[in-house]
C-alpha cells in the first residue's frame, strides 16, 4: 500500500512538472543552409509584432547577410564570454536566460559542444534546464547530428560526425519541423555563396554537396519528421487498448563495432514505433571480468552508455547458454521483437550449438515474437 502510495504520489507529480515545463520547438534540416536559422528568426520577429515576449539566446549567423539582416529589432541576449587556450570565445548564457525568464527563446546549434568548464556539456542540456524552468524554447539541428543516425550519415558522406545530440531530444519535442530544400535548390544557394564564403564554395561542391549525398541525407530527414509526427499521434490520441505494445530487445556480446551498430538500428525501430527497448548482454562463463581485456570492458562500458543515451534500459545477466538468458528476459520484460547483428556470427553460432536453441524458437513463435537480424 505504502508502494502504491508513492508511485500515485510520484506520477502526480510528474504530471505537475510535464504542465509546467515550457514547450519544446525544433526546425531540423538535411544540411547546413536550407534556412532553419533564417526560419527562426522570422518566427521570432512574427511573435514580437504579436506581442509575445520573445528574445533572441543564442544565433549562429555563419556570416550570411540576409540571415544577419533579421536580427534587426530583436531583443538579443548578450553572450557569455570566456577564455579558453588564451582566445576569448562566446557562449550561450542560460543564466542570463533563466534570470530574464522571456516566455520564448530562441536557441542554434543544439548538437554544440561548450566550452570547458561550462556548466554542462552540450547546449541541448543547456536547452534542457531552461525548458525545466518553464521557459519555450525554439531550437535547430540538422539530421547528421542524431546519435542513432550516426552510422548511416557515416555511410553516405564518409564523416563521422562528432558533435550528436541524443534521439530523446527529438523525443521531448512538442514540435519538429522540416526545412526543406531540393538538391538543386541546395547547390544553387552553395554556389551564390548564401552558405560559405567563396574560398570554400568548391570543395564543398566536391564533398559534401554532391546531389546524391544531398538526397539520402533529405530522405533521412524527411523519415526523421515523419515517425515524429507518428509519434505524436499514438501518444495524444486515443488509442485502441487491444493494440500489442512494441517492446524490442537489442542483444550484444562485447564485439563493440557489432554492437554498436545493432543499438543504434534498435533505437531507430523503437523510435519508428514510439516502442520501449532494452540492451541485453549475456556473459558467459568465457566472459567473465578477469577473462576478457579492458578495452573489451571498455567497450561494452561505452556501448551499456549508447544504450542509455538513446532511451534504452541495459541488462546485463550471467549465464552459461546464452538462449536461455535471452528467452528469459524476453518473458520477464514481454518483448515483442528480438534484435541480433547479421554478421554477429559468434552469437549467432552460440545460439545455434545450444541445446534450448530450438525451445527458444518454439517459445518465441508460440508467443508471437519475432526475430530481426540487423544488416
Amino acid at each position: 500500500m505504502a508502494e502504491e502510495i508513492r508511485n500515485n504520489a510520484e506520477h502526480f507529480l510528474n504530471l505537475i512538472r510535464k504542465s509546467r515545463r515550457g514547450k519544446f520547438k525544433i526546425y531540423i534540416g538535411m544540411s547546413a543552409g536550407v534556412g532553419k536559422t533564417y526560419r527562426m528568426l522570422q518566427e521570432a520577429a512574427a511573435l514580437l509584432r504579436n506581442g509575445v515576449d520573445v528574445k533572441i539566446g543564442y544565433i549562429e549567423t555563419h556570416g550570411r547577410k540576409e540571415t544577419h539582416d533579421l536580427l534587426e529589432g530583436l531583443p538579443v541576449i548578450p553572450r557569455r564570454k570566456l577564455f579558453y587556450k588564451g582566445k576569448e570565445l562566446e557562449e550561450l548564457d542560460v543564466q542570463a536566460v533563466l534570470n530574464l525568464h522571456p516566455e520564448v527563446v530562441i536557441v542554434d546549434e543544439l548538437a554544440h559542444t561548450n566550452i570547458e568548464g561550462s556548466k554542462n556539456e552540450k547546449r541541448w542540456q543547456d536547452v534542457m534546464d531552461i525548458l525545466d524552468a518553464g521557459i519555450n524554447v525554439i531550437s535547430a539541428v540538422n539530421i547528421q547530428h542524431i546519435e542513432s543516425l550516426n552510422e548511416e550519415v557515416k555511410a553516405i558522406t564518409d564523416v563521422t560526425v562528432a558533435e550528436r545530440i541524443p534521439d530523446n531530444v527529438l523525443k521531448q519535442a512538442d514540435e519538429v519541423v522540416n526545412i526543406d530544400l531540393t538538391a538543386d535548390e541546395l547547390v544553387t544557394r552553395l554556389k551564390e555563396g548564401k552558405i560559405y564564403s567563396p574560398d570554400k564554395i568548391e570543395i564543398a561542391l566536391k564533398n559534401f554537396f554532391q546531389s546524391e549525398k544531398i538526397l539520402q541525407l533529405r530522405e533521412l530527414a524527411l523519415k526523421e519528421v515523419a515517425s515524429q509526427v507518428e509519434r505524436k499521434i499514438q501518444t495524444e490520441l486515443p488509442r485502441n487498448t487491444n493494440l500489442k505494445q512494441e517492446r524490442f530487445l537489442a542483444c550484444i556480446s562485447s564485439n563493440h563495432e557489432i554492437a554498436k551498430k545493432v543499438i543504434r538500428k534498435t533505437a531507430r525501430l523503437s523510435t519508428y514505433y514510439n516502442s520501449k527497448w532494452y540492451l541485453l548482454y549475456v556473459q558467459t562463463p568465457k566472459e567473465d571480468g578477469d577473462k576478457i581485456g579492458l578495452a573489451a570492458q571498455r567497450h561494452l562500458i561505452n556501448n551499456f552508455k549508447l544504450a542509455t543515451e538513446l532511451g534504452g534500459e541495459v541488462i546485463k545477466v550471467k549465464s552459461n547458454k546464452i538462449a536461455k538468458g535471452i528467452l528469459e528476459v524476453t518473458e520477464q520484460k514481454a518483448i515483442t521483437t528480438i534484435c541480433i547483428g547479421k554478421p554477429h556470427l559468434n552469437l549467432l553460432n552460440v545460439i545455434l550449438n545450444t541445446a534450448v536453441f530450438n525451445q527458444l524458437l518454439n517459445k518465441l513463435s508460440a508467443m508471437e515474437i519475432d526475430i530481426v537480424i540487423l544488416s
